[in-house]
């Protein structure tokens, strides 16, 4: 990526994400996210601290750490995270993009001690990356899971009308 584009992908917000139904995705500030992960400084507050990522993980029953957003994700695997929790009905997520902070970006792989991106959390707790939630997605798992977060799976629904 050229350092112009970098610069851009910076300038252009925190990178957290709202994804809310099908009326799109909007990019939240991060006042109106209710995140104190800017400014790093010497209390280790930063958006890769510790204590930034447990405000993270816990603020939304699901949470999702990406590259890209919902609407434009940025790689193949953030993708068809995407496109796994588009097929249960999951609409109400938090995402960040961790390729808009690169503190981020280490912070959650140092949190979970798993070195690759995305990585999703249910009601805080770390469930794993792209090929867990496929896994979880083929074996039923992830319908049992969401419905212990009181979200009912689309694909309940579907098996119904058929």
């Amino acid at each position: 990526m050229s350092g112009a584009l970098r610069v851009a992908l910076r300038l252009g917000g925190s990178g957290v994400w709202a994804a809310r139904g099908r009326a799109g995705r909007q990019q939240l500030s991060q006042a109106a996210a209710g995140n104190a992960e800017s400014g790093g400084g010497a209390d280790g507050g930063g958006s890769g601290s510790r204590e930034a990522i447990e405000r993270m993980v816990r603020e939304h029953p699901v949470v999702v750490f990406m590259k890209g957003s919902p609407a434009q994700p940025l790689c193949g695997f953030s993708n068809a995270v995407v496109q796994i929790l588009r097929l249960h009905g999951v609409e109400d997520y938090r995402a960040h993009d961790v390729l808009q902070d690169p503190d981020l970006r280490q912070g959650i792989k140092n949190y979970s001690n798993w070195p690759t991106i995305p990585q999703v959390y249910l009601n805080g707790e770390f469930v794993g990356g792209c090929d867990i939630l496929l896994q979880m997605h083929q074996n039923g798992d992830l319908v049992e899971e969401l419905k212990k977060l009181g979200i009912r799976s689309a694909l309940l629904d579907a098996e119904k009308d058929q």
